[in-house]
């Protein structure tokens, strides 16, 4: 578990947020030391003159109480036995040990120094040249200082530097985002208009060569069509030649005929299916749609007369869907389990939940489960590409484009396709469509 952000607009709150808590730290340290110490060593130089001047003329470190009460009248300074200073408030102070050892530094001896809060803010302090008395000094503005300003002040300026980080990241993510977009729609094979070159000089300059290879890949794909259907043309024109000249073959050359005829359909299957691999189709929109309609449809159209095909739906939600895409897929899937296999088959609608990157998915899944022979598990990852076959334990009819046509079309959904061998036999595809598009594939 990664316990940093991973979105930039995290790590630049994070970053503000450490550096402004350095920045705290170090203005606090500066500040009691450059401030508050110098401040706090001038207070006990003060003190320990007034406590000298006290005791200035003490020799046998009695007090008068007629001095004590004079002095006290004109200063506002007392001195008092041990017992008459409790009484007056000494109970109440609080010792200081770091006051204490300064204030004995400076007074030649050991010393302690008491302070209470009241009314006054009054420091207590027994010297060293008259144990048995304590001395009290009060001063004026040392009351404790209010931090609410500071605490406000420090709290809106945090705030003001996180608001900053997040226009800040926001406005570098705008075009990233749609940068993003466009390049999951172009990997689908929709090439979205040139997006509008902003932001920083970086992210413009991607911006541009983005848009330099959209258009260089729809040229190639455009060429690539053109080509197909030539070749598609050009082929299909002396096939039905053939098969015109095989209509006035001899009775005694049946047997030939409908090798010939054979043979034309196979290849005008594969022709379709090159066609079928290189379509986009770019006008089925994607539209809210039940898979299990889609499911039925194709299982009313494919199944043979002599095979058996169970269906066994689950409540699915309605999802986005290319209508006349995803039916070719699902053909592709029942036609290759009827092709490899002699057995019944079943066909599974549902729903599944995946977590991929931290993130939760909701899928709606087809799963057309056979009884055959199934496939090597290291082949399974081959056999979604293009021209690729499965060993002869499921046959080597066709030309090897149905999977990567049914991927190809699950993919331009934002989904994924699984291959698998059941336990008890048999093989197991199934596709997994998103439940919620992030419009990709409108």
């Amino acid at each position: 578990m990664k316990i940093l952000p991973r979105s930039a607009f995290g790590q630049t709150v994070l970053l503000i947020s450490f550096l402004l808590f350095i920045n705290q730290i170090v203005s606090y340290i500066s500040f009691a030391l450059y401030v508050i110490e110098p401040n706090q060593q001038q207070i006990n130089q003060l003190l320990a003159k007034q406590v000298r001047v006290v005791f200035i003329d003490i020799g046998d470190a009695r007090l008068s109480p007629k001095m004590a009460k004079a002095f006290h009248n004109e200063t506002g300074i007392g001195v008092y036995y041990a017992a008459d200073a409790y009484k007056f408030g000494l109970a109440e102070a609080g010792l200081y040990p770091y006051r204490s050892e300064q204030m004995s530094l400076l007074l030649g001896g050991p010393a302690e120094v008491r302070i209470s809060q009241g009314d006054e803010y009054l420091f207590w302090i027994r010297a060293p040249q008259a144990p048995h008395l304590w001395v009290k000094i009060p001063l004026m503005g040392m009351e404790e200082g209010n931090f609410s300003p500071l605490i406000f002040f420090m709290a809106f300026i945090g705030l003001l530097s996180i608001m900053g980080g997040w226009l800040f990241v926001r406005q570098l993510n705008r075009p990233l985002k749609s940068l993003e977009i466009a390049a999951e729609n172009v990997g689908r094979g929709n090439f979205p208009e040139p997006l509008v070159e902003r932001g920083t000089s970086e992210i413009m300059a991607v911006t541009q060569a983005f848009n330099h290879m959209s258009k260089g890949i729809k040229r190639l794909e455009d060429d690539r069509n053109l080509l197909m259907a030539g070749i598609s043309h050009d082929l299909r024109t002396p096939l039905t030649r053939i098969r015109l000249a095989s209509e006035m073959m001899q009775d005694q050359d049946t047997f030939l005929k409908e090798g010939i005829e054979t043979d034309i359909d196979d290849m005008n299957n594969i022709i379709d299916q090159f066609i079928d691999y290189i379509r986009h189709d770019s006008k089925d929109k994607a539209e809210l749609g039940d898979v299990n309609i889609l499911v039925k449809e194709v299982l009313n159209i494919e199944t043979p007369n002599n095979r058996t095909i169970t269906f066994h739906p689950s409540d699915c939600p309605k999802i986005p869907l290319r209508h006349v895409a995803v039916k070719r897929a699902l053909a592709n899937l029942v036609q290759n389990a009827i092709r490899y296999t002699s057995d019944d088959i079943d066909v599974f609608t549902g729903i599944e939940r995946s977590v991929e990157h931290g993130v939760g998915q909701d899928y709606v899944f087809v799963n057309v489960s056979d009884h055959g022979a199934g496939i090597p598990t290291a082949d399974i990852d081959r056999l979604f590409q293009p021209f690729t076959q499965g060993d002869t334990a499921r046959g080597t009819g066709g030309s090897g484009l149905g999977l990567a046509i049914i991927k190809r079309v699950v993919d331009k959904h934002g989904g994924k396709v699984k291959l698998s061998n059941k336990v008890s036999g048999g093989l197991e595809a199934k596709i997994y469509l998103p439940v919620k598009s992030s419009g990709a594939v409108f």
